[in-house]
């Protein structure tokens, strides 16, 4: 059962359903910063930001699957203030508001319909979101629909998820709607992790919308 596993980046994993999402972020919210992003070397995050801001991205930003506000807070030395948090946990978007650094918090399924208005928002990102089993290509039509014309979308995808989970197909017929599509592959954590994740690498997609 999703309630007994122990928090942890297998069990993040091994997630494939919304209420086994639910279960295991209520349990790890409160220890998720010093217990994993902070343990593994979370470095990912920051490569978001970097690519994010290479590309000229301005706000306001939607991060979706913002967790406990990691991207929120690379952001932060450049001043960049305008982000709006997405989450389906409650408990991690409280531990991300504690910290100040989002405009608003929305709790929802990035699967189902957003409950945001079409074309609000200039960039869209996200960090370890795509790498959960339940999170699909599908979400990608909601996410692009709150965006504007010109928005710049960074968004991390586990590498194992581009083909399996049909992401190239995805972007293949989005063709028309996005422009300056590329993909890169870069390490997930810094040289202080360890276990058998530490060199794992993720692949980080961007593109802007037409």
């Amino acid at each position: 059962m999703a309630e007994d596993k122990k928090p942890g980046l297998d069990a993040a994993y091994a997630l494939k359903t919304p209420d086994e999402n639910r279960a295991l972020y209520a349990g790890w919210a409160e220890s998720y910063d010093e217990s994993f992003a902070a343990a593994m070397d979370f470095v990912m995050p920051g490569h978001v930001v970097r690519i994010f801001s290479g590309l000229g991205g301005t706000g306001p930003v939607l991060d979706a699957g913002a967790g406990t506000g990691q991207v929120a807070a690379a952001f932060a030395p450049q001043g960049l203030r305008d982000i709006d948090a997405v989450d389906l946990s409650p408990e991690m978007l409280d531990v991300a508001g504690g910290k100040g650094l989002y405009r608003q918090r929305i709790v929802a399924d990035l699967t189902q319909p957003l409950p945001l208005e079409s074309g609000i928002y200039n960039g869209v990102v996200s960090s370890g979101t795509f790498t959960h089993g339940h999170v699909g290509p599908e979400a990608l039509d909601e996410l692009m629909r709150v965006a504007a014309r010109g928005a710049v979308f960074v968004l991390t995808i586990k590498t194992e998820h581009f083909e399996e989970r049909g992401f190239d197909a995805k972007f293949a017929g989005l063709n028309e709607a996005i422009r300056d599509f590329t993909k890169v592959s870069l390490p997930i954590y810094g040289p202080a992790a360890t276990g058998p994740h530490r060199n794992d690498e993720g692949l980080v997609v961007s593109f802007r919308k037409v």
